[in-house]
């Protein structure tokens, strides 16, 4: 089993550790198929009472997928070609395995998460951040859109926050994530040693999410005020569009300087994806967790196969010029046609997805 992923029993909790730490613990094909069946397995065992997700190195939960080894295998013969493929189903599935999980799945969100880092956490019963937090979604910066449910969750967002954050990548603390609704509990980092004991010691004979939900609560810290918070009239009058194009004449009505950067970031984006976001998060109000699910591995395949993907990963992770040379270039030039097709569904190669009771 591959060291990038810590798996262990501790009593009655199972223990997930990400343990990539230069790589911000960035997951991968190899940690997804390592972590799936470790937890069937746990949930199949009556002497695990909860599951707990952690990263390795202090800095960071995770700070996505692996996106830059998906990208370079597009094009590629052989194994590699279906990197994109197995690597997306892969990842898919086991967010849905977290969604759908009979036991309480608490993750210590300590530093940056990011991505699929969301993906690995936002599914479980309880998430719980510290002062370090830097959550985002960044996904139109390189080309793709914000999927591990991005399109379930970021909707269920207070008001236009899911969609603001979803189109721009914009960062956010802890005290933004509680008020989010992403984060269930605030922790200080130097306490989650002792929150770990804690759990391992409590009586489990009691419902699972009550016993978890106890525990946590007596190292809950009040989160200071949030920023996203204060600007959530903004955020309605200016995000709830239905086309990109009203969304950026809204923040140019705003007139403030934080609604001018704010235009300058969404123009500085992949122009297919933020139509294909903003398209999906429409499309995911209406819809459960799992119809989103498939939909969005429709669009992983139809976006990673198209430039603008290599493009943004080389930009941003590869050169780091920060000069992404997207095609098409314009919002204008980016058709009904094109956003539609990348929706559509793919005989032969959809996301089976196993039924939850």
């Amino acid at each position: 089993m591959s060291d990038d992923v810590l798996l262990e029993s501790r009593g009655p909790l199972g223990v997930v550790t990400l343990n990539r730490p230069k790589a911000l613990n960035a997951l991968s094909l190899e940690m997804c198929r390592a972590l799936h069946p470790r937890l069937d397995a746990w949930a199949a065992d009556p002497s695990v009472k909860a599951v707990v997700i952690r990263g390795a190195g202090g800095r960071a939960f995770c700070a996505g997928g692996d996106v830059r080894a998906v990208a370079s295998s597009v094009g590629r013969t052989g194994a590699e070609a279906s990197l994109a493929r197995e690597f997306f189903r892969a990842e898919y599935a086991l967010n849905h395995r977290i969604h759908h999980y009979p036991k309480p799945f608490i993750a210590l969100v300590d530093g940056i998460c990011m991505g699929g880092g969301l993906g690995l956490s936002m599914h479980g019963a309880f998430r719980v951040v510290t002062e370090k937090l830097v959550l985002a979604m960044p996904e139109t910066a390189i080309g793709i859109f914000p999927d591990v449910g991005g399109g379930w969750f970021l909707p269920r967002f207070p008001g236009e926050a899911g969609t603001y954050l979803g189109l721009t990548g914009a960062r956010c603390d802890a005290a933004d994530a509680v008020w989010l609704g992403y984060a269930t509990h605030q922790v200080e980092s130097s306490r989650l040693e002792d929150l770990m004991a804690a759990l391992g010691a409590a009586d489990w004979s009691g419902a699972g999410r009550d016993v978890a939900a106890g525990v946590l609560a007596g190292f809950h810290q009040v989160p200071g005020p949030s920023g996203l918070a204060a600007r959530a009239e903004v955020l309605a009058r200016c995000f709830g569009g239905q086309r990109v194009e009203d969304i950026l004449a809204a923040l140019e009505r705003e007139g403030t300087a934080w609604a001018e950067e704010t235009r300058a970031t969404l123009l500085r984006m992949s122009p297919t994806s933020l139509r294909v976001t903003l398209r999906q998060l429409r499309k995911g109000r209406g819809q459960d967790y799992d119809a989103t699910a498939r939909m969005e591995y429709r669009l992983s395949q139809a976006l990673t196969a198209r430039h603008d993907f290599r493009e943004g990963i080389r930009a941003v992770l590869v050169d780091k010029d920060q000069k992404p040379r997207w095609s098409p270039a314009t919002l204008a030039e980016v058709t009904e046609a094109e956003v539609e097709a990348c929706f559509a569904p793919r005989p032969g190669d959809e996301l089976e997805l196993p039924a939850r009771g």
